[in-house]
This record gives structure tokens, C-alpha cells and sequence, in this order.
């Protein structure tokens, strides 16, 4: 089979949807009641050389060797290997947030799907353009809320010569357009948090748990979704509040031994739609011991019956539910391919895009248990390289934590978190 890249040709270019525009989906800038974060999306530059951070780190992790999960333990890092950023403000979906809005703007439910999918290959762009770090530890309680204003124009999936399939951007073209995100730790231990995204102009929501379970392997870490994470639950107000599930493959940290953390995935993972009755099975496919990483991903979208859904490998598809497929290069271009097509058109080109930056409340406007002013001390401490405090200061919050939690344990009596627990079940 060949590459989308050997069969990228002038009459395919043609076809192809581009990409989101880094002109039109730039943040829209601060207010007097906001400000926007100095980086885009809070994601660390490659540039920066952390080889000997990474010694250190490895030498803490050589300790749980053979422990099931890591991400349960309690253990604390020294402050000079941690990011200053909080967890909350660091681990979102939304680095593309224009990508997210256009999922529900098509009238066909396959290009809808197809709208998932080119949210799905945004979502993670902070790993495909930085690097993977270490945010601070979340604590019970703590919660995060920021907002992006962009623009409503990402092309249609099947292009300009495909607008009968489409519907226009009523009232939101050439109008910023905002979405906001909520997210607060709903558990310690195991560490579990929630979260709200929406989008009111456009009737678009998403909600779910985020929980890691992550095993050392002895030279990576393997991340899995927790018993708590069962993906993102997407809901289009629009379209009969169709909803749309997307889980989480299995992902590996590695580069430790070289110096450079990596993130690869080498997993399967589903998107559903029961009231659409379409599926998609991506296949996130191993990397060889030798030569360059190639982060290829395959796919297909098929018809499939939500009573009986019983297939879980692309190889066990009838061609006859095949609706399209998916290939390309996650950290690159990914293309689909309608069923009785000949060409590949372009989904989703990550080439040019970059994550966005936040609009954040300033600290003086934050509540005291907010992501960025209940660390506002440590982070000050740590970008001024003052570690010995940083880490006097984050024990002495800890500490705090520690003594609440005791606390509650002798009232026994469940803390109440402020805002999301409620707002998102057990099933997502």
C-alpha cells in the first residue's frame, strides 16, 4: 500500500480539505477582566536540553520497577524536574479549540464523524510540537477555568465544491466565537479530576473524568487510561444532542536513556456514535527498534449496530460497512478515503499548527484554590530558580493537604469539590 505522501498530487491537493488556518484561529487577545498566557498552551519547547533532569528522574523511577501503577503512589519530585505549571492548566484537549467548534457543522452524519477525527488529531498537539513534562500534582479541590475566542472557520470537510453537504456558519463568521473549559481534582487518591468544555454558540459540549495509570518499564513509562477514564463524551446540541465517545489508546513515555522524552502510541482506540450508527476503529501502529519513529496511524469509519457491537480489529470489518478510511502520520498529515474513492483527500495537515494560548483570569481575580494562584508561590520560586524554596513552599502545601485530609478522615465525612463532580457521571 503507498503513503499519502507518494500519492499527494496536484489533482489531489485540489480535493484535500486544508487545514485550520493559523491565521484565522489565533486567539483574539486579552480583556481588562483577562489575560492570556505567555505560552501557547502552557506546552514546553524542544529546545530547552533537560538531559540531566532526566538522569535524576530515571534514577527516582528505577524505585518502581515492578510497582502496578506509579500514578497511585505517593511520592514527591524535587521542584528542579518539575514544569511550573499545574497539572489542570496543563493536561486539556483543546490545543486546537477551532477544530472542536466545527464538529456538527456538516448536515451528513459521516462528515460529522470525519469532524470528530480532525478534532481527535488536534487535541494532543502540545506532545507533537514540544515535549512530554512533569506539571505539579493536583490537589482535592484545586480547579482550573480559562476560555479561547477564535475564529469559525475551519473549511469543510469535503471542500468548497462539497457545500450542499455542509451547512454555513450562521451568525459566527468572521465573529470570534468562545469556548470555555472547566476542570477540577475530584479525587486524590486515586488522583482523578473532571471537566467541562462549551460552547453555547455553536451547541457543542464535551465532558469526562481524566485518571492515569501509568507502570515503569525500566527504560519508558506506560500510560493507560484509568478505571475512571472512559473517554470523552462529546454532545452536539444542534444535531438532537448526538453524542459521540472517544477513548484513549495506551501511550509510552520514553527517550529517557537518550535524553529527550518522547511520547508514542501504540494502541487501538474507538470513536461511536450510537445515533448515527457509525464507528471508527484507529489503529496506532508499533514503531520498529531501528530507524526514525513514523507515528502512523490507520483507520476505518464503518456502519456498525450499536446492539451488537462486536468487532474491535479493522481486519474483522466487511467491506460492504466500510464508510472510509484513515491513514497517515499523527505528528504530520492524515488523509480519508470515502468508500469507492480512488484518492486520499487531507483531513488534517498538524504541519503549521501550534497550540493556542489560554484566556486566564488574572491571579488578583482567582479564588484561592484556582490552578495558577494556589501555586502562584512555588512557580514564582522555580522560574526563579530558587529550588530550596520551591520545595520548601510546595511541601508546606502538601503539608496542608495532608492535614485536611486527616481531617476529613475523622469527621468521616466525603470533602464536597466545588463544581464538576456532579456535572460529570460515571459514565462520562
Amino acid at each position: 500500500m503507498t503513503t499519502p505522501s507518494s500519492r499527494e498530487s496536484s489533482t489531489n491537493r485540489a480535493k484535500a480539505s486544508p487545514a485550520p488556518s493559523t491565521a484565522t484561529a489565533t486567539s483574539t487577545g486579552s480583556t481588562a477582566e483577562t489575560t492570556t498566557t505567555s505560552r501557547p498552551d502552557a506546552y514546553v519547547s524542544e529546545k530547552s536540553d533537560d538531559s540531566s533532569k532526566l538522569k535524576t528522574f530515571l534514577s527516582i523511577l528505577r524505585k518502581f520497577i515492578g510497582v502496578s501503577d506509579i500514578a497511585a503512589v505517593r511520592f514527591s519530585l524535587p521542584t528542579q524536574l518539575l514544569e511550573p505549571t499545574p497539572n489542570l492548566e496543563y493536561w486539556n484537549y483543546l490545543d486546537r479549540p477551532e477544530t472542536f467548534i466545527s464538529i456538527g457543522d456538516s448536515d451528513d452524519g459521516l462528515i460529522r464523524m470525519l469532524e470528530v477525527l480532525r478534532f481527535w488529531f488536534t487535541k494532543d498537539l502540545k506532545y507533537v510540537k514540544g515535549k512530554p513534562c512533569k506539571p505539579y500534582n493536583s490537589a482535592l479541590g484545586e480547579f482550573f477555568r480559562c476560555n479561547w475566542e477564535v475564529k469559525d472557520e475551519v473549511p469543510p470537510i469535503l471542500g468548497e465544491t462539497h457545500k450542499e453537504s455542509t451547512t454555513e456558519h450562521i451568525g459566527t463568521s468572521n465573529k470570534p466565537v468562545r469556548v470555555s473549559y472547566l476542570t477540577e481534582q475530584t479525587s486524590h487518591h486515586p488522583p482523578v479530576s473532571a471537566f467541562f468544555v462549551d460552547c453555547p454558540v455553536k451547541g457543542i459540549s464535551m465532558r469526562g473524568f481524566d485518571q492515569l495509570s501509568a507502570k515503569f518499564t525500566g527504560t519508558s513509562i506506560r500510560v493507560t487510561p484509568g478505571a475512571h477514564n472512559l473517554g470523552l463524551f462529546i454532545n452536539v446540541k444542534s444535531r438532537g444532542n448526538e453524542e459521540y465517545q472517544l477513548t484513549h489508546p495506551t501511550a509510552h513515555l520514553g527517550g529517557m536513556l537518550r535524553g529527550s522524552l518522547s511520547v508514542t502510541v501504540t494502541d487501538q482506540c474507538y470513536i461511536i456514535c450510537p445515533k448515527t450508527k457509525i464507528k471508527v476503529i484507529m489503529h496506532y501502529q508499533e514503531e520498529s527498534w531501528l530507524g526514525k519513529t513514523q507515528n502512523k496511524v490507520n483507520g476505518v469509519v464503518y456502519t456498525y449496530d450499536p446492539e451488537n457491537d462486536n468487532k474491535s480489529r479493522i481486519k474483522d470489518i466487511p467491506e460492504k460497512d466500510v464508510r472510509a478510511r484513515i491513514e497517515g502520520c499523527w505528528h504530520d498529515q492524515v488523509y480519508y478515503t470515502l468508500a469507492g474513492a480512488k484518492d486520499p483527500s487531507l483531513l488534517i495537515d498538524l504541519k503549521p499548527l501550534f497550540p493556542l494560548p489560554k484566556i486566564i483570569p488574572p491571579l488578583e481575580k482567582q479564588l484561592p484554590n484556582e490552578s495558577q494562584r494556589f501555586w502562584a508561590s512555588v512557580t514564582a520560586a522555580i522560574k526563579g530558580k530558587q529550588f530550596n524554596e520551591a520545595t520548601k513552599l510546595k511541601q508546606e502545601l502538601e503539608e496542608r493537604q495532608r492535614e485536611k485530609a486527616n481531617q476529613r478522615k475523622e469527621k468521616e465525612r466525603r470533602v464536597e469539590t466545588q463544581v464538576l463532580y456532579e456535572c460529570c457521571h460515571a459514565s462520562g
